[in-house]
């Protein structure tokens, strides 16, 4: 057996990898495994380079053979789809994985070693989804605020005609005047829409020191005061999270226009008393967001146990305009969206009935 003593400090580096990353021999013996890799055995470093790679996967005999071809230098890498196991956890599910086999520098002895990469497969299709759906609400934004611009200015002409139109009027047919009323009415409507459109964008930022829990606390307090009863919002915080450089105000916003639409859709649960809204913080290493890669980042979720999002918008519920319930603007989570890019995050969002869990992803120093 090869000796590994000295082998985890030579692939310290590989520890900082998201991604799980197993150094193996010809044969397949776990020479060294880094931490994303023992995270998801649920496993010991030393237990996991006792091991035999291939004994991990449902199909062993495919990683068999292209360990021997890589290490054999008939092909400098290969890749495949495959189910790792989980060892002891034998009533978990598989894991499916993209499996990554390539060439690396022989040890020092001359026996070959091969570089076996696994990203999980639910990893990469959220890395796609997240890239796909940053490009469509950032053409979005440059749309939405672009038609605002040019709505806004005819509203004020026409909004300028009415009250002339409505002087002209005040001593002739009272229903006519009812009539520019009418119109004055909807064009302030309409330009209060443009104004909510525009907001994330015509404010400056004032950045200082933010807690995300002081954050989940004030929009804990708004809530509960609108809802004083039969609507419980429980609290379950990682207090290691480490302050972060934000806009204070807008973060409330963010958080209370998510909080609030989750109250919202939970009115007949609320109703019966059993409404709930869990506020979660947690910290996340190695994080992509959007197409950027950070060290930390912290996330908050959302979730409730309402009756979800409707599976015909669920795609998209970040479009300017788009609601699932009647009534609503169809902003708010346009603007939390807004607001959370504008911190280098993202909000992402997964939902059943019974449980619906919106992520607010930002980067921490």
């Amino acid at each position: 057996m090869t000796d590994t003593s000295l082998l985890p400090d030579e692939f310290s580096g590989l520890d900082l990898l998201a991604t799980m990353v197993v150094v193996v021999s010809a044969e397949g013996e776990c020479l060294f495994a880094n931490a994303a890799f023992e995270n998801a055995m649920r496993l010991s470093r030393r237990a996991v380079q006792k091991s035999q790679l291939p004994d991990w996967f449902d199909d062993s005999q495919r990683l068999v053979e292209t360990l021997g071809g890589v290490a054999a230098n008939q092909y400098s890498s290969s890749r495949f789809d495959a189910v790792l196991r989980r060892g002891a956890w034998a009533h978990e599910d598989g894991l499916p994985v993209h499996v990554i086999v390539s060439q690396m520098d022989d040890a020092d002895d001359g026996a070959p070693r091969v570089l076996v990469e696994l990203i999980e497969i639910a990893q990469l299709a959220r890395q796609d989804r997240d890239e796909r759906n940053l490009d469509q609400v950032q053409a979005t934004k440059e749309l939405t605020r672009n038609l605002a611009h040019e709505i806004k200015n005819p509203l004020g002409g026409i909004r300028g005609a009415a009250q002339l139109l409505a002087l002209e009027l005040q001593e002739g047919d009272p229903e006519l005047t009812e009539y520019t009323q009418v119109i004055i009415h909807e064009v302030d409507r309409l330009q209060s829409l443009v104004d909510r459109l525009l907001a994330p964008h015509r404010k400056a930022q004032v950045v200082g020191d933010v807690n995300i829990h002081e954050i989940c606390e004030r929009v804990r307090a708004l809530v509960l005061i609108e809802h004083p009863k039969g609507l419980d919002i429980a609290r379950d915080y990682d207090t290691s999270l480490p302050d972060f450089r934000g806009d204070r105000e807008q973060l409330i916003q963010m958080t209370l226009n998510i909080v609030q639409n989750a109250a919202q859709v939970l009115a007949s649960r609320i109703a019966a008393g059993d409404a709930q809204i869990v506020l979660r913080t947690r910290v996340a290493r190695q994080v992509t967001v959007g197409k950027q890669r950070w060290r930390l980042a912290l996330e908050l979720h959302i979730e409730d146990n309402g009756p979800g999002v409707p599976a015909e918008i669920r795609d998209r519920i970040f479009f300017p305009l788009v609601s699932g319930r009647d009534g609503g603007s169809g902003l708010g989570l346009t603007l939390a969206q807004t607001i959370a890019q504008q911190h280098q995050g993202m909000i992402d969002c997964e939902s059943e009935p019974g449980l619906t869990n919106f992520r607010i992803t930002l980067p921490l120093p």
